[in-house]
Parts: C-alpha cells; sequence; structure tokens
C-alpha cells in the first residue's frame, strides 16, 4: 500500500482507498485510469427505434423452447409377478373407460382433455376441454 499524499488527505481518498482495499484509482483527462483502463459507456437500449418491449423480449426468448405433448390412453397399476408373465397378447386392463376423452399432457402436466383422430394416416389430437391456467395452478397446490 502506498502512502497517502497531501492531495489524498485534503480530499478524503486516502479513507477511500484504505475502505476499497488500499487502492485509489484517479481519472486524468482522457477518462483513463492510473492503471490504464478506459470508463466503458453503455447506450441504453430502451430507447433505440424498433427495440421490443421487455414483456415482449421476455416471451420470445422461450418461444423455441421445446415443449413434450403427450396423450395419456389410461393407467393401471400392476404387480411385479403379473408384469413378468406379460407375453405377446396379453391383455391390460386400463382405469379408462372406452369413449371416454383422453388427458392431453405438456411436459407431465395435464393441459387438456381429447379424443383420438386420424390425419394422413398419423394419429392426432382433437382437444375437446382445455384446463384453464388458474385450474392447473390449483393443481399444483
Amino acid at each position: 500500500m502506498s502512502e497517502p499524499t497531501a492531495d489524498t488527505l485534503a480530499t478524503g481518498e486516502a479513507d477511500e482507498a484504505a475502505a476499497a482495499g488500499g487502492r485509489a484509482q484517479t481519472e486524468n483527462e482522457s477518462g483513463q485510469g492510473d492503471a490504464g483502463y478506459e470508463r466503458a459507456e453503455f447506450q441504453d437500449l430502451a430507447s433505440e427505434p424498433g427495440s421490443k418491449s421487455t414483456a415482449e423480449a421476455n416471451l420470445e426468448v422461450i418461444l423455441d423452447i421445446p415443449v413434450t405433448l403427450s396423450m395419456e390412453v389410461g393407467r393401471t397399476e400392476v404387480p411385479i409377478q403379473d408384469l413378468l408373465a406379460l407375453n405377446r397378447g396379453s391383455v391390460v386392463e386400463l382405469d379408462r373407460i372406452a369413449g371416454e376423452p383422453m388427458d392431453v399432457l405438456i411436459n407431465g402436466t395435464l393441459i387438456a382433455h381429447g379424443e383420438v383422430v386420424v390425419v394422413n394416416e398419423k394419429f392426432g389430437i382433437r382437444l375437446t376441454d382445455v384446463i384453464s391456467p388458474a385450474e392447473r395452478v390449483k393443481k399444483l397446490r
């Protein structure tokens, strides 16, 4: 640590330097400090023409995130003994009644109910009931 000079004692910079770990950095007229760094200047991003609001920018960040959509036909609990006895042609009874709407899940969270349809020789989902965000939050608690 260097000895304080008369200028630093008069302006109180010595106390600030001691509080900052003993390093007093002063700036010269060119904007450079004693250590040779330059002070950074940043533009105000919100004032740029055509810039989007924070909410729009935040939403755009998540729009390309992939999620898994799945449809659940039904569930059942099977003892391990029965599970090991399953063979080709075995039938497992599920907890759903035939014709009952199926659960539509996004990343494992129920978001809707729907029915199976065929679209261009592939299975699809026709949504019959979409669960409101308020109801989804209630189920989380």
